[in-house]
């Protein structure tokens, strides 16, 4: 009897209409307005993210404008200080990240760029064609003069007879 009951109540409940509108829609929103929005029309056309279980990884992106940037990094064991738990100072091996990467970009001008750096113990060192470089060494350094001479000699103290001396 209670089995009946039961499956009563489950009939009638699926035969209630249901209040669910399959009609529904996402709300749309505006497109943010920008004041001189010159970059509107660039979109990101390809872009990774990898990170692995070591610490290292690797990461690039491409646009629309051809504009591209791809950077990676590895971990590895370095000298440097590291402090002990009472943060006394001592010299060691510790982690480090070692980065290279390279963008490219076109200018408004038309103008392309490239710029690769590595970023390691050594510091930062970026390249390229556009950077500013130091002045070249055009000019040779003076040389001293040479003067031929003889030293004078200076005169000699001999003991003599163990009383005094006697000057040659």
């Amino acid at each position: 009897m209670k089995l009946f009951f039961v499956a009563t109540f489950l009939a009638v409940a699926a035969a209630v209409p249901s209040s669910y509108k399959p009609e529904y829609k996402a709300p749309s929103y505006p497109a943010p307005s920008y004041k001189d929005n010159k970059y509107a029309d660039i979109t990101i056309t390809s872009q990774s993210d990898e990170r692995n279980i070591d610490g290292s990884s690797q990461w690039s992106y491409a646009q629309s404008d051809y504009t591209t940037r791809e950077e990676s990094q590895v971990q590895k064991k370095i000298q440097g200080v590291i402090y002990d738990s009472y943060g006394k100072e001592s010299y060691g091996e510790v982690f480090g990240n070692t980065n290279k990467g390279s963008s490219y970009w076109i200018s408004p001008e038309g103008d392309k760029f490239t710029l690769t750096w590595a970023a390691d113990e050594a510091g930062f060192q970026p390249k390229g064609d556009h950077l500013p470089v130091a002045p070249v060494h055009e000019y040779e350094l003076p040389v001293a003069p040479v003067h031929e001479y003889e030293l004078p000699v200076a005169p000699v103290h001999i003991p003599f007879n163990g009383k005094g001396y006697k000057i040659y």
